[in-house]
């Protein structure tokens, strides 16, 4: 059963589910529905052929499926990121 979500939480999870990094637990974790939920809610929102592409993409992916991943303590952070201190973007 598929909860009733808002036009923004919609979006949100189908964004956090087409995101290569972002684990499926994370979307468990924010919205309380599991992995097949997830799917439906893609299935249901997504054109067929997009559909088709996403599950294509992340089936059986280590990054989306958190028991996969060798480090799950580690996050990635591009070595072109630049750091936030104090609410101020520092420069290089």
């Amino acid at each position: 059963m598929i909860k009733d979500f808002t036009e923004r939480e919609l979006d949100r999870i189908i964004e956090m589910a087409w995101e290569d990094r972002t684990p499926f637990d994370a979307i468990t974790f924010q919205f309380g529905i599991s992995e097949q939920e997830t799917i439906e809610i893609m299935r249901k929102e997504m054109k067929p052929s997009s559909f088709r592409m996403w599950r294509k993409r992340v089936q059986g992916r280590t990054t989306k499926h958190r028991k996969l991943r060798e480090n799950i303590t580690g996050r990635f952070k591009c070595s072109r990121q630049r750091n936030i201190s104090g609410n101020k973007i520092s420069k290089r």
